[in-house]
């Protein structure tokens, strides 16, 4: 079992002053496999102040230099993809060959490519007598969530770095592990001390110390909307800037003339990645009355190839959840659901026959607009079914959520799908299962959060405006 014992506070591991642990559980076989210190609130006050004492020098760093240690902090994540990939899948429980493509892939491209951002933005503008500067925020305190870790660490920190401010990251106590991996990547990249601090903790402890220092000038966060209402709260005594990635309900809108086979497999693919633990992923599945019954058979068909299985086992293609409280948590929903009188499509609350991890059966269920289970974010793999008669009902149904980050339209008629993805509010809409794309700005509307992450857009989000009025020639 690997044993952390220290913070990275200025630039060096600092032995934590409390010997109390968080323990980190494989989720496939509930063994403890590794522990980080449970921070606490002078640890991050002193982080804080390291970040602040090193962003005068850090901010007036030249682009190239900051960009050159971010192009080393992805070759060094790509030299280390298999011990990150099997510590992600083991913590998280996402299979193995997807943590490694999705969960080190991604966030080893999202260093390179924010060096890149960086190095080709446009930092001055002239506009009439003034001269527009965009200049970096500050001190960023980045608290990042357990589903994407390293991934939501990457798109916080990497952008802020690569903008000019300096970081205190506190990540998930569930999921740590990588980002200590990261920290010793940054560590030998050779950042300067204080631009980088990572202070692990509980969010009650740690969490709330950052969110409301007066020498940290915004919070990036990712996690729950209740999580987030906290911290906007805390933050907003002092005015700085927030940037929430919240909560989801996204609604994938199947209109009558669109492919069936592939809208309700493409449906069912988007709700389960990660065991459904994905914040945009598209958990109500809307689709024409009259056709419910063509759709249970493809659904039904559809989380039937989905092999349910230990997240190292090369034939799983559906791992477990991340906790036994998530499990827990899960089946509860499942279970409130047919007690509300939803038709059980598929899988349900009876456990996968495994002895030991965090099991929940891909799960399908028709429910009606007004239901908990269409109306909670339920975090697993438990997609609802939703039918409707109009297509004006079915936006109506798509809109009627506190939500807005994710979502899907399907249609035989692209501008048609378009015309309907315009009405739904939302941050993305998916048409006919159009790919992710990590230049595109992610993020939500309404209490899906605020600011956007992402490409240039994410970067954009860590820069202040500054205007310069000079006397007309």
């Amino acid at each position: 079992m690997k044993n952390y014992a220290s913070h990275y506070i200025n630039g060096q591991w600092v032995a934590a002053h409390s010997a109390d642990r968080f323990p980190v559980h494989d989720s496939s076989t509930e063994e403890v496999f590794a522990c980080v210190p449970a921070g606490d609130a002078d640890e991050a006050a002193n982080a804080v102040l390291a970040a602040r004492e090193a962003f005068e020098a850090w901010s007036a760093t030249p682009v190239e230099a900051r960009a050159a240690l971010l192009d080393k902090v992805a070759a060094g994540l790509k030299a280390r993809t298999d011990e990150l990939a099997l510590t992600i899948a083991r913590e998280v429980g996402m299979p193995l060959k997807l943590a490694r493509a999705i969960q080190v892939g991604g966030p080893t491209w999202g260093w390179g490519h924010f060096a890149k951002v960086a190095r080709g933005f446009e930092w001055e503008q002239q506009v009439g007598n003034s001269r527009v500067l965009r200049e970096p925020i500050g001190v960023v305190a980045c608290i990042t969530p357990w589903n994407f870790p390293l991934n939501q660490i990457t798109l916080k920190v990497a952008a802020a770095l690569a903008a000019g401010c300096t970081v205190v990251l506190k990540p998930s106590e569930i999921a740590p592990v990588n980002a200590m991996i990261l920290a010793e990547i940054i560590h030998e990249a050779g950042f300067p001390p204080g631009v980088f601090n990572l202070v692990n903790g509980a969010g009650p402890v740690v969490g709330e110390v950052l969110a409301s220092h007066p020498e940290v000038d915004m919070v990036s966060f990712t996690g729950s909307t209740r999580a987030g209402k906290r911290v906007a709260e805390l933050a907003a005594h002092s005015v700085k800037r927030v940037a929430l990635e919240l909560g989801g309900k996204s609604a994938s809108v199947v209109l009558p003339d669109a492919d069936f086979p592939a809208a309700i497999k493409g449906s069912v693919s988007a709700c389960l990645l990660n065991s459904g633990q994905t914040c945009s992923a598209h958990t109500r599945l809307l689709v024409p009355e009259d056709r419910y019954d063509e759709v249970k058979a493809l659904a039904q068909a559809a989380i039937a190839r989905f092999a349910i299985g230990p997240s190292l086992d090369e034939a799983s293609k559906l791992g477990p959840l991340i906790s036994a409280a998530q499990r827990d948590r899960v089946l509860g929903f499942i279970e409130q659901g047919l007690r509300e009188g939803a038709e059980l499509v598929a899988g349900g609350p009876e456990r996968p026959a495994f002895d030991k991890g965090y099991f929940v059966q891909p799960t399908i269920l028709r429910v009606k607009p007004g239901d908990t289970l269409a109306r909670e974010e339920i975090f697993g793999p438990v997609l609802v079914i939703i039918t409707y008669r109009e297509e004006e009902e079915a936006i109506r149904i798509a809109n009627d959520t506190i939500y807005g980050l994710g979502g899907g339209v399907w249609s035989g008629d692209e501008a048609h799908a378009v015309a309907v993805a315009r009405r739904i509010r939302t941050g993305q809409i998916d048409i006919n299962g159009g790919p992710f794309n990590p230049q595109a700005p992610f993020g939500g509307y309404k209490q899906s959060g605020n600011g956007r992450e992402n490409g240039i857009y994410g970067f954009e989000e860590f820069l202040e405006y500054k205007s310069l009025q000079f006397q007309p020639a």
